[in-house]
């Protein structure tokens, strides 16, 4: 007689054998050698040039990371509309706080400028130095 934890071992156990199984299968109706075609990077069709190292503008992954973020918040909002009349006026003040704190959010990336793709570059203001004297360090008496 099995335990709960024996079923479950079992269970691992014919997992991992399906596992093995699938890669070996792959392994051997693979083909052996790749055609260049088939070793080439795929950009849409496109011939690749130049290296395929190349760094990316952080700018698509923030844009894309916003999206995401106010997409899923905005999926709340699905939920709370089929039930709307059930909750209440109650349902309907907490979800403008909500709306509230999601705009608040949105606002402060707008101004930000993280939504803008050509962002242009930041002007780092320079203090003109005039007829200033050089500062000597002095040595202290115990280094004379």
């Amino acid at each position: 007689m099995l335990t709960d934890f024996g079923r479950i071992f079992i269970f691992f156990i014919i997992g991992a054998i399906f596992v093995a199984g699938g890669l070996v299968m792959a392994w051997l109706i693979r083909p052996a050698r790749g055609y260049p075609g088939k070793l080439t990077s795929y950009e849409c069709g496109e011939e690749p040039i130049g290296s395929s190292w190349v760094r990316f503008n952080i700018r698509f992954y923030v844009i894309a990371l916003i999206f995401l973020i106010f997409d899923v918040e905005v999926v709340f909002l699905f939920p709370w509309a089929v039930v709307f009349q059930k909750l209440g006026m109650y349902a309907f003040v907490e979800m403008l706080v909500f709306l509230v704190i999601l705009f608040v959010g949105y606002a402060y990336v707008w101004v930000k400028g993280d939504l803008d793709w050509d962002r242009p570059e930041p002007t780092i203001p320079s203090i003109p130095i005039r007829n200033q004297p050089v500062a000597v360090p002095r040595k202290s008496p115990v280094e004379v």
